[in-house]
C-alpha cells in the first residue's frame, strides 16, 4: 500500500467519494495535488472501482485501463450507433460500484455519453443514468482539451452538442455532478507566483502580471540545470540530439523489454534510450525509497547494468522499472472484479532531459525551466501548464516575451467553471 497523507481538503473529497452515490468532478489548479488524492482512492476505496484514461499513457500513470478497451468502444464518434457488448463485458460492467475517469479534460462529450449508455445497457438499468454506477472525474480543464477530430467529427460535434467538452455530455441532463475544487497548492509557495499563475489560468493577465513574467524570464538561462519546455516535438529532439552529441564518449543504447499485448506505440519511455556519461536525465516514476520524483532531473554519472545518477550531489543507482499495463475482467468464482496484467513496459525510468515537450511535462515539477513557445502558443492551457510546472518565480525563463496571445483560455471551460455553483445539478463544494 502507498503510503500518503491526505490534506484536510483532499480527506474531504475522498469522504465524499466513499461515502455517497454522488457524480463528482476533482478539478483544482496544476499542484493542488489531484493524483495524490487518486492514487489514494485506488488503494483505500472500500468499493469495487476501475479506474480508466483517455490515452494509454494515462492510464499506464493510474495503473488503470483505456476507456476504449474497458468498454470495447470503437474509435471515433460513437453517436447513437449500437454498442456490441459480450457476455464478459457485460459481466464486468455489472461489478463496477465507481468508475474513475481520469484526465477528464481529454474526454469528449459523446464518449461519455457512450459510456452512460454502455453502462446503462450492460447493468440492464436503461433509465438510471451510467446504470447506477457512480461516476469520479479527474482533471483540469484549464490544462488539457479534448482532441478534435477530422472535419466529420466537428460537423458532427457542431450540430449535437454545445461543445466538445465531457461537461457538455447529454447525460447531464439526467443527473447531477459535484465539483470539488482543490485549491491548496502543494508546488508552489509564493503567493505572488501562485496570484500570476491563477491569472494565466483564467485569461485574466494584466500588463503589470505580464510585465513581471517577461522582465523575471528575460535573464539568460543556466547552462547547467534548467530544462527547456517547448511546444513542438522537433525542437524537443533536436535539442536532446545535439546537448547528447555534444558529450565525449560513445553513448549506449538500453532496449526496452516489451512483453504481451501493448497495443501500438503508446510506450510510457523511450524504447531505446541513448545515454552517455554526464547527460541530463529527468525521472519518469516516483520512487519507492523517495530518492527521486517523477520530473526529478540529474545528471549520468556511470553506465553499466545499471545507470547511476547524481541528484542535487548525491548518487543514485537507478534499476529498470516496470510498467504494467491492465485489463479488468470478471472472476465467475469469486463474482469480483479481477486486475490482470496484460502486458509490461521494462525500461530504465529516464528520459533526456534538456528539452521535453509542454505536454509531456504534465504533472511533473521542475525548480528551473526555459519555456519555448516557438513562434505561438497553439492551444488552450499551454502557456499556463508550463508556467505552472516551475517551483517558484526565479525559475523562469523565457525564450521570447510571453504576448497576449499566449493566454489562451476556452471559452465553454470558463462558461463551465464559472456557472459550476449556479447551474441546477451541478454544485461547487
Amino acid at each position: 500500500m502507498e503510503d500518503i497523507t491526505l490534506s484536510a481538503e483532499q480527506a474531504a473529497v475522498f469522504e465524499a467519494i466513499e461515502t455517497t452515490r454522488e457524480n463528482i468532478f476533482v478539478t483544482g489548479r496544476a499542484g493542488t495535488g489531484k493524483s495524490t488524492l487518486l492514487n489514494h482512492l485506488s488503494w483505500n476505496t472500500s468499493k469495487q472501482v476501475v479506474i480508466c484514461a483517455p490515452t494509454g499513457v494515462a492510464a499506464l500513470n493510474v495503473g488503470g485501463q483505456t476507456i476504449h478497451s474497458l468498454f470495447r468502444l470503437p474509435i471515433g464518434v460513437i453517436a447513437d450507433h449500437g454498442i456490441e457488448q459480450n457476455a464478459d463485458v457485460r459481466k464486468l460492467l455489472n461489478t463496477i460500484d465507481t468508475l474513475v475517469i481520469d484526465e477528464v479534460s481529454m474526454v469528449n462529450a459523446d464518449l461519455v455519453d457512450a459510456i452512460n449508455r454502455s453502462l446503462r445497457q450492460a447493468r440492464q438499468r436503461r433509465e438510471e443514468p451510467f446504470g447506477g454506477v457512480q461516476v469520479v472525474m479527474f482533471g483540469d480543464p484549464y490544462q488539457l482539451a479534448p482532441v478534435p477530430g477530422d472535419s466529420d467529427e466537428r460537423a458532427y460535434f457542431a450540430d449535437n452538442y454545445r461543445s466538445m467538452w465531457f461537461f457538455d455530455a447529454k447525460v447531464w441532463n439526467d443527473t447531477s455532478l459535484r465539483i470539488f475544487e482543490l485549491g491548496v497548492i502543494h508546488r508552489q509557495h509564493e503567493e505572488e507566483f501562485k496570484f500570476m499563475l491563477n491569472a494565466v489560468r483564467h485569461g485574466m493577465v494584466t500588463a503589470e502580471i505580464a510585465q513581471r513574467l517577461n522582465e523575471t524570464g528575460a535573464r539568460p538561462a543556466p547552462v547547467d540545470d534548467a530544462i527547456t519546455l517547448a511546444t513542438r516535438n522537433d525542437t524537443v529532439n533536436r535539442i536532446n540530439a545535439s546537448s547528447l552529441a555534444k558529450l565525449g564518449g560513445a553513448a549506449k543504447t538500453a532496449r526496452a523489454e516489451v512483453s504481451g499485448d501493448f497495443g501500438g506505440r503508446a510506450y510510457p519511455a523511450d524504447e531505446n534510450l541513448e545515454l552517455k556519461v554526464g547527460a541530463r536525465v529527468m525521472f519518469l516514476r516516483n520512487d519507492g525509497d523517495q530518492r527521486w520524483v517523477n520530473g526529478t532531473v540529474g545528471r549520468v554519472t556511470r553506465i553499466d547494468s545499471t545507470v547511476r545518477v547524481e541528484v542535487d550531489g548525491t548518487e543514485h543507482e537507478v534499476l529498470p522499472a516496470v510498467w504494467e499495463k491492465i485489463k479488468y475482467s470478471y472472476s465467475a468464482s469469486t463474482k469480483q472484479l479481477r486486475r490482470e496484467i496484460v502486458a509490461e513496459f521494462t525500461q530504465f525510468p529516464l528520459r533526456l532531459a534538456w528539452a521535453v515537450t509542454i505536454h509531456k511535462s504534465q504533472g511533473k515539477t521542475y525548480e528551473r525551466a526555459v519555456i519555448d513557445l516557438g513562434q505561438r502558443s497553439f492551444a488552450p492551457g499551454q502557456t499556463y501548464v508550463a508556467l505552472s510546472r516551475i517551483t517558484a518565480l526565479d525559475g523562469l525563463y523565457l525564450t521570447r516575451p510571453l504576448r497576449p496571445s499566449d493566454i489562451i483560455v476556452d471559452d465553454n471551460v470558463r462558461r463551465f467553471m464559472s456557472q459550476a455553483a449556479t447551474v441546477p445539478g451541478i454544485a461547487a463544494s
